[in-house]
């Protein structure tokens, strides 16, 4: 619990920790397998089915971490749970340049999902609770931002590393050790700068969930992202491949991709105002759907630069909204429905990669499913028709 109103002056550390948190725990220990994936296939034999099989592994345990975590059995003890899973985040990168089996690679990618989550949620109570405190809604942005950037290191990482073997060591393993070392380095500087403080919660359980129109519409509209927007998440980097473009175009789709998801929340505040936080919503769904049909649609190198950039614009958004929206539709039960969310999502997030992997192994090309993912996208737009009256809600 926070024990003053600090400055606005003071909430600048905080928010640099978080963006310092998610950059590890989301931008590395989530994101990372994206712009790694095409060597880890092209040097294992993987195709696409078993490569989008470990990303539901890691999917799975965000979804089962961001579960555990919504309910109130933390509360106090929010930054050693957050510390201990970017320690864990660092651990089990490390794994990931270490192992060579596909059952390895999903228990391990399933433990960063877990990881993933935890450092999410547990370090976003403390962040958001200081910014909300001292009124500064710059902290929001800045905390964020952490995933966009840590995507935009990623690529850097791994074209800098894409000339090197050390002594017989394969590049994509080198990738992931020193994607680890980063995480070490993050870990060190969020316990210097995270405070205490929690959520601020009264920790008394919340009344059953009100299962209303609008709640429903849009839970069911946050599945469909999980599954339309994750198909792009995780083969974008291995289209570029597919289309025999060279190592820097692979580097340059994920590094645009992170920049301008650090950049998202900042740059929608302006839409938001006029649109209200459902149409936001919306947009960024129909913007996303888009851009994922444009990365098999347009000529190269426009497709995956175009698919890139409208991805990383919105993706942030539409997770962050959608999340905002389902705690104004059910005020009394916010940890509830971030749980009830967070589960569709997640499961979206997982039958995704699977269903997508098989199709492009399938089909010889990710055309097919990156053309049903926009229209699953765009589904999800539709869907959220019947939430009436969201439109006037406000992000805060």
């Amino acid at each position: 619990m926070l024990h003053s109103n600090p400055p606005a002056s003071r909430t600048l550390p905080v928010a640099i920790a978080g963006a310092i948190t998610l950059a590890a725990v989301m931008g590395f220990g989530r994101f990372f397998y994206t712009p790694v994936l095409p060597a880890m296939m092209a040097d294992l034999g993987l195709d696409a089915a078993q490569g989008g099989l470990i990303a539901a592994g890691n999917f799975a345990g965000y979804l089962a971490g961001a579960v555990l975590a919504a309910y109130g059995w933390a509360a106090g003890r929010e930054r050693r749970l957050a510390l201990a899973a970017l320690g864990a985040n660092a651990i089990l990168l490390a794994a990931m340049g270490l192992a060579s089996t596909v059952p390895a690679f999903v228990i391990i990618r399933f433990l960063a999902g877990l990881a993933s989550a935890f450092g999410l949620v547990f370090t976003s109570g403390i962040v958001l609770s200081h910014g909300l405190a001292a009124g500064d809604a710059r902290v929001q942005v800045v905390h964020f931002s952490g995933v966009g950037t840590g995507i935009a290191l990623s690529s850097l990482l791994v074209l800098g590393l894409s000339p090197f073997e050390t002594a017989g060591l394969a590049a994509w393993r080198l990738d992931w050790l020193v994607a680890a070392a980063f995480a070490g380095l993050a870990l060190a500087a969020v316990a210097l700068l995270l405070p205490r403080g929690g959520t601020g919660g009264s920790g008394r359980p919340e009344p059953p969930l009100s299962w209303t129109r609008p709640f429903i519409a849009l839970t069911a509209s946050y599945g469909l992202f999980g599954i339309g927007y994750v198909v792009t998440a995780t083969f974008i980097v291995a289209i570029v491949r597919e289309g025999g473009a060279a190592p820097w175009l692979e580097a340059l789709t994920w590094f645009v991709t992170g920049v301008t998801a650090a950049l998202s929340l900042a740059f929608w505040k302006g839409p938001e105002r006029r649109l209200g936080l459902l149409g936001s919503y919306r947009a960024a769904l129909v913007l996303e759907a888009i851009g994922v049909g444009a990365t098999v649609v347009l000529p190269s190198p426009a497709s995956v630069l175009v698919g890139g950039v409208l991805l990383g614009a919105t993706f942030m958004v539409i997770t962050a909204y959608g999340l905002q929206l389902g705690r104004a539709m059910a005020p009394e039960s916010p940890r509830r429905a971030f749980a009830i969310m967070t589960a569709a999502f997640g499961t979206g997030q997982i039958v995704g990669p699977l269903v997508a992997g098989w199709l492009a192994t399938r089909s010889g090309g990710y055309a097919l499913p990156s053309l049903l993912a926009a229209a699953v996208l765009g589904l999800a737009a539709l869907s959220t028709l019947p939430a009436t009256g969201g439109s006037s809600i406000k992000s805060r």
